[in-house]
């Protein structure tokens, strides 16, 4: 009988706080996360310095509630995982320091992990049977990729966006619109009581690459609508301007992702990022793959936002290939999809 495999994941690269421990890459026994939202949400988004500043009080205080919550020793952990990049550099300085520290300390592996590549992981956790390959969007407030999942750690990214990602660009409309940070969740909740079709905004494509994404063009009609009605004195509804800008964005994501998994022929289609994580986005993949007989699959939005267990996930893979880090290890914070140090 093969040893169970158990590791300890610290996730760094943003504003959460993270520590999780996985047994045999899909089994989470513990997802410990601290929020540093509130502390920036006075600032309208995240200030790095007072990011990292926060990580370092908490990271000790998050590793061993994982351990405690797990009910697991350290000495029990088969590797150490950690978020290398991208992200914050020094958000995720303060991550990968205390990984190599414990690692040093305990002479237990040390695994870096790709942010991204956790996010897609996360659809392991809850999705027993899904295996690679399949094809799965990354949305998130600093990505927006369309990717193939050869296999686990094999990926081809065939779309991105070119300008703002999907989460960048909720968060300056909700900004735009009054609603304040996060933008993501409080245009989702807003939406439902709008009406999607008040306003016409605009679906950008980019002509030379089919799945490639463009928002920005959509924040300016959005801003331009929003100047336009105050200089004519207008009523601003709120709600439809959220649904409205919503649904425009969700037409793009599903029009384009369809096309890809149509295109290369896959019966599998997942997505991930903290964008995922939105009701009206979630029902629209439901019924387009229901109606074009594509299983479709999404984690829970506890595993969509920032968080270790996705960290711990992706890194079982890599752990079972041999994939080992030295004391090196550094941040890197605009690490590609697939790179590797």
């Amino acid at each position: 009988m093969e040893k169970d495999v158990y590791i300890l994941a610290i996730e760094s690269s943003c504003d959460e706080t993270a520590a999780a421990v996985v047994k045999n890459g899909r089994e989470v026994l513990s997802n410990v996360i601290y929020s540093q939202i509130a502390l920036h949400t006075e600032y309208g988004g995240v200030v790095p310095e007072i990011a990292s500043r926060k990580h370092i009080e908490k990271i000790n205080q998050v590793i061993g509630q994982a351990l405690a919550d797990a009910d697991r020793e350290l000495s029990q952990m088969s590797a150490i995982a950690v978020t290398y990049g991208p992200g914050l550099v020094g958000a995720l300085l303060v991550g990968v320091s205390a990984a190599k520290a414990i690692s040093f300390a305990s002479g237990i592996p040390l695994v870096g992990v790709h942010h991204i590549e956790g996010h897609i992981s996360a659809n392991y956790i809850e999705n027993k049977e899904l295996k690679p390959p399949f094809i799965c969007l990354v949305v998130s407030g600093g990505h927006s990729h369309l990717v193939v999942v050869k296999d686990y750690g094999e990926y081809e990214i065939i779309g991105r966006t070119r300008d703002d990602a999907a989460g960048e660009a909720f968060d300056k409309v909700a900004r735009a619109i009054g609603l304040g940070y996060p933008g993501g969740p409080k245009i989702d909740k807003v939406s439902k009581e709008g009406d999607p079709e008040a306003i016409c905004f605009p679906r950008a494509k980019v002509g030379n690459a089919e799945y490639d994404f463009s928002f920005s063009g959509l924040k300016s009609a959005v801003l331009n609508y929003l100047n336009s009605c105050q200089m004519k004195g207008e009523e601003i509804n709120v709600a439809d301007v959220a649904a409205s800008f919503q649904k425009a964005v969700i037409d793009v994501l599903v029009e384009h992702s369809m096309e890809a998994v149509r295109k290369y022929g896959y019966k599998k289609f997942a997505i991930a990022g903290g964008v995922a994580s939105n009701s009206g986005l979630r029902k629209a993949f439901e019924e387009a793959c229901q109606k074009d007989g594509i299983e479709f699959y999404h984690p829970s939005p506890v595993y969509c936002t920032d968080n270790a267990a996705m960290i711990g996930t992706a890194a079982y893979y890599e752990f079972q290939k041999g994939v080992r880090h030295g004391f090196d290890l550094n941040a890197v914070p605009n690490l590609k999809l697939g790179e590797r140090v």
